[in-house]
């Protein structure tokens, strides 16, 4: 069962990056203002990016991706069952509180279980071509544990990465799951099908799993994503010019605020993320919902 819920989650992680990967490479590149496209808007830098690049440049650092989100996905969605199984039994919480709770939870297991990988895939997506500090994946290993610290290096940004994970990854199972609870009661010959692998198992239809995981995709990411904008300066690092000023959590905050603003800055590139994010968590609820009638997990 752990197995067949680990292989689910992660190909519902795999799923779900590959198809806003492009989107995520340019949401980097205006996040930390790169300097050949900080002069550019979200559609203008997804016309530019191919014309610099190719357009296997819109799928710079998805490897790195790759590698780190099958884990991830896997790890979350497992620990999501699991941990609300222990709050439902050892603490005696029911309803949403516990789907916030585990959510919370099962994206903080995650993100600490797979951060390394995140901090070279941005460090990837990150360059330019022409303009390569790193040469793939094992050189920015190499590089980062040898010029920045040692394990330490690979750390940097955990803290807004963790603060911001807690509502991201609780709002977005909390929403979904309370979504597809009250349409399940609500309204069951409408949006419910037997599953494929337990008929006594109602299940929501894929058009109505798809909107119920982009409405929770779009609430956790406005809640998040001034967290998200630290997090990924913050692993940028000595790539900026501006670093030392970006050294801890608060720090790097006040400096995007003074520098930037709010719109400019702490939610620079946010209608590029919820163009990003919708489809995203769309399709891994979607996936992981299909993949558990598929492994019998129902």
């Amino acid at each position: 069962y752990w197995l067949r819920s680990f292989i689910a989650g992660g190909v519902a992680g795999c799923c779900a990056k590959t198809t806003t990967a492009p989107l995520d490479r340019v949401k980097i590149l205006l996040q930390a203002h790169n300097h050949h496209y900080k002069h550019l808007g979200v559609f203008s830098t997804l016309c530019a990016v191919p014309k610099k690049e190719g357009y296997l440049g819109l799928y710079k650092g998805n490897g790195a991706m790759m590698i780190r989100i099958f884990p991830y996905g896997a790890i979350q969605f497992m620990a999501f069952d699991q941990y609300k199984k222990v709050i439902k039994k050892q603490l005696g919480i029911s309803g949403h509180v516990h789907r916030l709770m585990a959510g919370s939870m099962a994206g903080i297991t995650a993100v600490i279980c797979t951060y390394p990988l995140d901090m070279v895939r941005v460090r990837l997506a990150f360059q330019v071509k022409g303009e390569h500090k790193y040469m793939g994946i094992i050189h920015a290993f190499k590089m980062i544990y040898t010029k920045e610290g040692g394990f330490s290096g690979f750390y940097r940004g955990l803290m807004p990465t963790v603060v911001g994970m807690a509502p991201y990854a609780g709002f977005s199972f909390f929403t979904f799951g309370t979504l597809k609870s009250i349409g399940l009661a609500q309204a069951p010959n409408l949006l419910g099908r037997p599953s494929l692998d337990n008929p006594d198992v109602l299940v929501l239809k894929t058009h109505v799993n798809l909107l119920c995981g982009g409405i929770a995709g779009a609430i956790a990411q406005t809640i998040s994503y001034p967290l998200d904008v630290t997090r990924r300066r913050m692993q940028l690092g000595a790539v900026l010019p501006d670093s030392e000023k970006c050294l801890t959590m608060v720090q790097t905050l006040k400096y995007v605020y003074q520098q930037h603003g709010i719109r400019r800055g702490l939610y620079r590139g946010l209608s590029l993320n919820y163009i990003r994010c919708i489809p995203s968590q769309a399709v891994a609820f979607t996936t992981y919902e299909l993949m558990k009638q598929f492994l019998h997990l129902n």
